[in-house]
């Protein structure tokens, strides 16, 4: 224990003495931060809510239109209002007006001599759109230190303190607090900063007690009273002005639904609301009413009034209703003129007439997505899902729904849509990257896509796609002739096509009952081949998929076939290859399957998924993501026995494919939190189990088991490369010794797959500053690992055990940069291992056994990527989860 004093020691004064000249250099920048500042005038730093219970802080926080200036760890640090100060000296804003406006006039006078020629006007105003976007920014927001790092100072005023204060009072009585009281108090902290405390008192809150309806018109009077038991307002409930408000969007829901096209919430008013200071004493000590003598009660009369002058709302219903479908709508939605249609362009199904402007096009799919009839009460959910399921088909630009007032209170209803390219085509590229103990290899890939809509005239949509990759890959065994090389060149060549078709296909009338649910069938046919000097793999893979959304968040697939056709040779380079299979061999010995990867093989399998996701891109908002996947893979299998299928995989008297029988379910729950406008704070839980039970000792498909490590999971790690459970990477001469490198490294050769996966990370994001794009930060911390279920003799710890699985998950924590272009980003992540569950293990030259499963302490600044806890660098599109 004593011996390890002295450079745990110098270890601490290490980071000690980095983190102190850290804060010494922010402290500085804070200290600047204090000048050129406004005279008698103190900095906004922080605000807080005190003293609320039952609303929450974060409901009271967004009461607050000022916000204050950023701090470093809530010490009175603020950088990015130094680098505002720093541009600020820098900056004229006199003399970037002056440039404004010179080349406004400069603009003017040369669009002037261009007048009659288009094209050279067109390419005059696409050089001076962006030379005038500059300036007028630059005019308006200052220079790119004011813009990009800098945040200009938020002044305090006690003005704004006392509206605060007095919006949170009203919000807090709307909530049903009648009798709250809110105040402020002040704190004055370094450099003339200041934080404001808002101070809540809720007192007791009053409660809904009688709720009485006066409705004039008695049909709307029966609609509304059956259903009160979806009403927003309930007896016993805390009086919400909120749900005051909701219960006036049901009502005009429910009533448009029933054909008042007319109606609003305008005629929903709350005439009456009566506060019962401490409820009814008489009554309650009387036993006449439940509850108790301090309940604050509530009653609320509400009233439907009919329209001026008329004795009853109207209601309307469809009258004719006309599909349009032409090209020539602009993107307001509105069809330009043009020539009438002929018969042949004319066709009508179920009452409504459809004009094709002479495409073809199945007018039975899109009577389907079609809900509003002649003849039917107006309804507004049917006018949406109308358009929703429109929309969802993917063949338009444009779709719009007007209606017509005619007479007899019959609405005509015309629907224009302006369809898509037939045929479109794209092309996409990218590059790659691979890390490998402090050397970077670079890579690419690219791809073209070729789209055909409406292929068959059934709203159907063909897409065919060619990639080709480059990319460097860490192979399974180093070249014999130069064992430091392990990184290999790996090629990737694939092609896929598929159909997508807007219904279910099923041979029965079932299928028309998921016509409200968005449903689509896509089938799919795929090829891929990789090369690589240790082996060559292709996978030929034939799909059919049911999908159908019941609700915007909820999706459903049933993956009813999944057939794969594997099949594997010989690398580039025989030398690399022969190791390999002799490596595959020695594995096989061990008891490990991965060699069943590299023979022919067939696999097939039927999956069902449910995803559920509120998380919209670009909202920063309390979201939630849910996926869970069940997978049976050849179960047809079960009516065969085991020994005709060992028959049939044997390669001297069957077919010498390898058959799979395996069951794998997989659960992904991701939970976004916002901290602040810019900033959110990011959960991810993910779970799998694949258990085989075929012969052979039941192998699972080696692309159906988990893996870990990598860019969307635990970081620290190469991708695939961690675990199994506690085991170690070993040399492929002696199992039982590590395989460490000089530096003292792990070397992952290996990818590690297992039979459970179990992992989860903690992610806060936000935003640095603007620069071109977005630039983002993070910070998290990843755990996780996988294990597998048979044991292995020379892999101590990689079986999973409920007693023992714990201690045997990996840690990792770092940082990373974001470059948000808001259609795409480019994702770096840096992490470093905090606990190595491998790092325990018998040491032959020390003769006992060592545990440096905390890493963390062996991570240097000075020695990033060849020190024993190097940095592992990420590379990613998107972001992790």
């Amino acid at each position: 224990m004593y011996e390890r004093l002295p450079s745990d020691i110098s270890c601490i004064l290490y980071h000690t003495s980095r983190l102190g000249l850290f804060l010494l250099i922010v402290s500085l920048s804070g200290c600047l931060s204090s000048k050129k500042l406004r005279t008698n005038s103190y900095i906004l730093t922080a605000q807080t809510v005190r003293g609320n219970h039952a609303i929450s802080s974060e409901a009271l926080e967004s009461l607050i239109p000022q916000k204050p200036n950023r701090r470093i760890l809530a010490l009175p640090i603020t950088p990015p209002l130094w680098f505002y100060q720093l541009g600020l000296s820098r900056y004229n804003r006199e003399k970037a007006l002056q440039e404004l406006q010179a080349k406004t006039n400069e603009f003017e006078e040369q669009s002037q001599q261009l007048a009659d020629q288009p094209q050279a006007l067109k390419k005059l105003n696409r050089q001076y759109g962006r030379k005038l976007k500059h300036l007028r920014v630059k005019a308006e927001e200052g220079n790119w230190f004011m813009r990009s790092l800098g945040e200009p100072p938020s002044y305090f005023s006690e003005s704004d303190a006392k509206a605060n204060s007095a919006k949170m009072q009203k919000y807090l009585v709307d909530k049903g607090f009648f009798n709250a009281k809110t105040a402020y108090s002040l704190d004055t902290l370094r450099r003339r900063q200041i934080r404001v405390n808002y101070l809540i008192t809720e007192n007791e809150g009053f409660y809904l007690r009688n709720i009485t309806y006066t409705i004039a018109d008695p049909r709307v009077d029966s609609i509304v009273r059956q259903s009160f038991d979806k009403s927003k307002l309930q007896t016993g409930e805390r009086f919400d002005f909120d749900n005051m408000a909701g219960e006036r969007v049901r009502i005009e829901t429910l009533l448009r639904d029933q054909g008042y096209y007319t109606f609003s919430r305008q005629y929903i008013r709350a005439t009456d609301i009566d506060t019962i200071r401490r409820g009814n004493d008489r009554r309650f000590y009387d036993k006449l009413e439940p509850g108790d003598s301090t309940r604050r009660n509530v009653d609320v009369a509400i009233q439907i009034i009919n329209p001026s002058g008329k004795s009853a709302h109207p209601i309307y219903r469809i009258g004719d209703v006309e599909v349009r479908i032409s090209p020539d709508i602009d993107a307001s939605g509105t069809s330009a003129p043009t020539a009438l249609p002929s018969n042949l362009d004319t066709v009508r199904r179920n009452g409504i007439t459809y004009l094709l402007g002479g495409r073809d096009i199945s007018t039975r799919l899109l009577d389907s997505k079609i809900l509003i009839r002649p003849g039917q009460l107006y309804n507004q959910t049917n006018y949406r899902d109308t358009q929703r399921q429109l929309f969802l088909l993917n063949q338009f630009k444009y779709i719009n729904l007007n209606f017509i007032d005619t007479t007899n209170r019959r609405l005509r209803t015309l629907i224009t849509a302006a369809p898509l390219d037939k045929y479109e085509a794209t092309a996409e590229g990218g590059i790659t990257g691979l890390l490998y103990q402090g050397q970077g290899f670079p890579g690419g890939f690219g791809s073209l896509i070729f789209r055909v809509r409406n292929m068959f005239g059934g709203l159907e949509t063909f897409e065919t796609s060619v990639r080709y990759g480059l990319e460097a890959q860490t192979g399974f065994v180093p070249d014999p002739n130069n064992p430091k090389k392990v990184v290999y060149t790996s090629q990737e060549l694939g092609i896929s096509s598929s159909l997508i078709f807007p219904q279910i296909l099923f041979p029965s009338r079932f299928r028309f009952r998921f016509t409200p649910y968005a449903p689509r069938t896509q089938i799919s046919l795929s090829f891929n081949n990789t090369f690589r000097p240790d082996f060559r793999r292709s996978l030929l893979r034939a799909t059919m998929a049911y999908n159908w959304q019941t609700t915007p968040a909820s999706q459903f697939s049933f993956l009813i076939a999944d057939i794969n056709l594997i099949n594997a040779g010989e690398g580039s380079e025989k030398v690399i290859s022969d190791a390999f299979q002799a490596q595959l061999d020695e594995l096989a010995k061990q008891g490990s399957t991965v060699k069943l990867s590299f023979r022919r093989s067939l696999s097939s399998s039927f999956s069902f998924a449910y995803t559920y996701n509120t998380n919209t891109p670009g909202q920063n908002r309390r979201a939630n993501f849910l996926r869970t996947v069940v997978e049976s893979g050849g179960t047809t299998l079960n009516f065969v026995s085991d020994q005709t299928i060992a028959r049939w995989s044997d390669t001297a008297v069957g077919v010498g494919l390898q058959f799979y029988k395996f069951l794998r379910a997989s659960v992904d729950y991701r939970h976004y939190i916002p901290l602040r406008p810019k900033t959110t704070l990011a959960f991810r839980f993910n779970t799998g189990v694949a258990y085989g039970y075929g012969p052979g000792s039941g192998p699972v498909p080696y692309e159906k088991l988990f893996f870990a490590g990598g860019s969307n999971s635990v970081r620290a790690w190469l991708p695939r490369r961690l675990g199994p459970g506690s085991a170690f990477p070993y040399e492929a001469s002696d199992p039982t010794k590590p395989a460490i490198n000089d530096a003292g490294q792990f070397i992952y050769l290996f990818e590690q797959p297992g039979n459970v996966l179990i992992e989860g990370s903690a992610e806060l994001r936000g935003r640095l500053f603007h620069l071109g794009a977005d630039i983002n930060g993070a910070i998290f911390v990843d755990a996780g690992n996988v294990w597998s279920f048979s044991n292995n003799s020379t892999r101590s710890g990689s079986v999973f055990q409920f007693n023992s699985f714990i201690p045997q998950i990996a840690v990792g924590t770092g940082v990373g940069l974001r470059i948000d272009f808001s259609f795409f980003v480019i994702r770096f992540d840096g992490g470093i291992k905090v606990w190595d569950p491998a790092r325990q293990y018998f040491d032959q030259t020390e003769g006992k056994i060592v545990d440096h499963r905390f890493i963390l302490p062996k991570f240097s600044l000075s020695q990033l990527s060849s020190g024993p806890n190097p940095l592992v660098i990420n590379f990613g599109v998107g972001y992790p989860f």
